[in-house]
């Protein structure tokens, strides 16, 4: 069971505490992290994306954020990003390899298998630029069903035009795009 540190409109821990499916069930704000890792080649960004396992509790089989997850309730947002960057991908990442790009509100209203999923976050923005082989990435199967490189561009369009194929957060793209000047 997983337990959640409700948080206020900025992140910020309020003392109360929640198990993740009653958050998600009635929309009770809570954060996350998400990691971006973004390389340039011949002067393009390209964004590496996971595919989200078919088990998913929401947006099964959709392309992501490279890396992203629950803060646990007490945890602070870094440790849990270097976690889910491990967990997730098998990227050992050091604090200082975590670049802060910024945070933005989440809110899905939407039904996944069957079930209301009422979503709040405060999402906390990390970019990761150190080289990164997508083929000698661990992937954990409960998780990510594969990944791929995108160019920036791309999964902007694919955020903007709501295409079935991602479920990106339109703030997430727009924080790192803001952080990248492009």
């Amino acid at each position: 069971m997983e337990i959640f540190d409700i948080v206020d409109e900025n992140g910020m821990p309020t003392g109360r505490t929640v198990e993740r499916t009653i958050a998600h069930r009635d929309g009770i704000r809570h954060r996350t992290a998400h990691i971006w890792i973004i390389r340039k080649r011949d002067g393009v960004y390209e964004c590496l994306l996971q595919k989200r396992s078919l088990v998913k509790d929401s947006f099964p089989g959709r392309f992501d954020t490279s890396s992203a997850g629950h803060v646990h309730a007490g945890d602070e947002v870094v440790s849990s990003a270097l976690r889910e960057l491990e967990e997730e991908l098998g990227i050992r990442a050091q604090r200082e390899d975590l670049i802060p790009a910024g945070k933005f509100p989440v809110k899905v209203d939407q039904i996944f298998h069957g079930k209301p999923f009422h979503d709040r976050e405060i999402a906390f923005v990390f970019i990761y630029e150190r080289p990164v082989d997508e083929r000698s990435l661990i992937l954990q199967k409960d998780e990510v069903d594969e990944v791929r490189w995108f160019s920036l561009d791309d999964a902007y369009r694919g955020t903007i035009e709501n295409e079935d194929w991602c479920c990106i957060p339109k703030g997430g793209i727009e924080t790192v795009r803001n952080f990248l000047g492009v």
